[in-house]
């Protein structure tokens, strides 16, 4: 008579089997990036001259930006749209994703932060692929749908400003096609969402946002534990 074994005792498996998702620490961490990381060396050295930057902390982490390419991938994405760009690391992951006719529209308001971003774009052989925008991101959104542009999309990316999150999301919500996919970084905000003591506005905003984005019923969602955390919503 067949029977379920409990995962601990299970042959051939060992105690350390875990119904949830595992802590990382840094030993585990280095053997993640070490048995999945192909980081192309232009990556590496876009992400190691982003370190010695102020406000370095808003670089997203090399697994998750090798993550992203692979959703665009399986998406077979033609046209993404980023809201917040940085040094440009996530927009050139995305970019060696996409189709030679591929586009990113890039949203960002630093000239100083996407100049750097621009130098490694056109050293990889993308910057025809990536369209920079440099002003408030919701003006560049609003623009883009009174231009037509609405589902014209099969991804974006969030990772701006935490107080306009939800506005961000809608207006990625209209642009995103049908089965696009729309993910939002910070969502775990270093585990301070968790902390009940912790008031600062960024941090009220992603609850907020993370609530909202939990009872949506437009989206199909799951928020992945990878960076600090991913939230990925699929447009119905």
């Amino acid at each position: 008579m067949g029977g379920y074994t409990p995962a601990a005792t299970a042959p051939g498996f060992g105690t350390a089997m875990s119904s949830r998702t595992l802590q990382i620490d840094d030993r585990l961490y280095d053997y993640l990036l070490a048995v999945s990381l192909r980081e192309p060396e232009i990556l590496r050295r876009l992400r190691a001259e982003t370190a010695d930057m102020p406000f370095a902390g808003m670089q997203i982490s090399p697994e998750q930006g090798q993550f992203m390419a692979l959703l665009v991938e399986l998406l077979g994405a033609e046209r993404c749209l980023e809201i917040g760009t940085f040094t440009g690391y996530s927009a050139l992951a995305v970019a060696r994703a996409l189709p030679a006719h591929g586009c990113v529209v890039a949203c960002d308001i630093n000239e100083e932060y996407t100049a750097v971003a621009r130098r490694y774009w056109a050293e990889a052989g993308v910057a025809d692929k990536i369209e920079l925008r440099l002003g408030p991101a919701l003006a560049t959104l609003d623009d883009l749908i009174a231009d037509g542009a609405a589902g014209s999309f099969d991804f974006a990316f969030i990772d701006a400003d935490k107080g306009n999150y939800s506005l961000y999301f809608e207006r990625a919500l209209t642009l995103v096609r049908p089965g696009g996919l729309i993910a939002v970084d910070n969502v775990l905000w270093g585990g301070a969402v968790a902390d009940p003591a912790d008031e600062r506005e960024d941090t009220e905003a992603i609850r907020a946002f993370n609530r909202a984005l939990h009872d949506d019923g437009r989206v199909s969602l799951s928020l992945v534990p990878i960076g600090d955390g991913l939230s990925l919503a699929r447009k119905r």
